[in-house]
């Protein structure tokens, strides 16, 4: 009887251990935030990767396309506060709606929800410079305050390192997993490790190992060329049990449609697997 009262409690659990007078014991564990009230999301999988500049925010924008060109409703939270990349991508200019204690997630071309800091600016262009427990609780924020429209698939756009955004994300969002980014030249060991230790200091397992700029394939003679070195991604993947790797090639086109705002004009084949994977929601 005990047993199936505990189920019936988890299947019910909002995870806002607030409003419940339960003493069960994830009540002294979790930090969960609800979501605002009318609003649900999904799967929620959170891009990572151990230093800047290695294009997590384009791999999250990908991944977040490909679920909803499969007929999913996906979202990105940009959770990069001080340095808010996705609303460019995607060529969305205009600023997020809402009320006293709501906002209402701006939508893309083909329907994606999101929300971002560059949103919510008088001006695009303006900087943010707050400290850590600012951003951390403004990230907080864009889970609890905004009103997600039956979201599948999210998709966190997280900043660089390990330090309070990440953790804010790992603890208060019911993260399902994570795909982390590297480049050729830093997949040595390190700082990829580093990304894969903390996952696994929070309970959160990699879905995915991603190299971006992995090479360049010439267009004359159609050869890969390894402008940052040979890859090591297979060997690292190897050794932190990640069973999904992708490979990221340097196009041109890339750059061009992300610079235009029209990155949901991008098909990466590169990406179907673990996009796949993703999908089955066997993690």
């Amino acid at each position: 009887m005990f047993a199936k009262e505990v189920e019936i409690m988890s299947e019910n659990c909002n995870h806002d251990c607030s409003s419940c007078g339960e003493n069960c014991e994830s009540r002294q564990q979790s930090f969960l935030k609800p979501l605002h009230e009318g609003a649900a999301v999904g799967r929620v999988i959170a891009v990572v990767s151990g230093k800047g500049g290695v294009g997590k925010s384009l791999v999250t924008s990908l991944l977040a396309c490909e679920m909803q060109r499969r007929g999913h409703r996906a979202a990105v939270l940009d959770a990069d506060i001080t340095g808010p990349s996705i609303p460019q991508l995607f060529g969305v200019h205009e600023g997020a709606r809402g009320g006293e204690n709501f906002i209402l997630p701006v939508e893309t071309k083909t329907g994606i929800q999101m929300m971002s800091m560059n949103v919510l600016l008088p001006k695009e262009t303006d900087p943010v410079v707050w400290r850590g427990p600012v951003i951390a609780g403004a990230v907080e924020q864009f889970w609890t305050d905004v009103i997600w429209n039956d979201v599948d698939y999210m998709f966190v756009d997280m900043p660089p390192g390990t330090g309070d955004v990440p953790l804010t994300v790992f603890q208060s969002l019911p993260v399902n997993g994570l795909v982390v980014v590297a480049s050729p030249q830093e997949l040595v060991g390190m700082i990829v490790e580093k990304a894969v230790n903390m996952a696994g200091l929070m309970n959160k397992r990699v879905l995915g190992l991603v190299e971006n700029m992995s090479y360049y394939v010439c267009p004359d003679c159609g050869k890969q060329h390894s402008v940052f070195g040979e890859s090591h991604i297979d060997e690292t993947a190897k050794r932190f049990g990640i069973e999904h790797v992708a490979k990221l090639p340097i196009d041109p086109a890339y750059a061009a449609a992300c610079d235009a705002g029209q990155i949901e004009s991008l098909k990466v084949p590169e990406l179907t697997e673990l996009a796949d994977y993703i999908e089955r929601g066997a993690y």
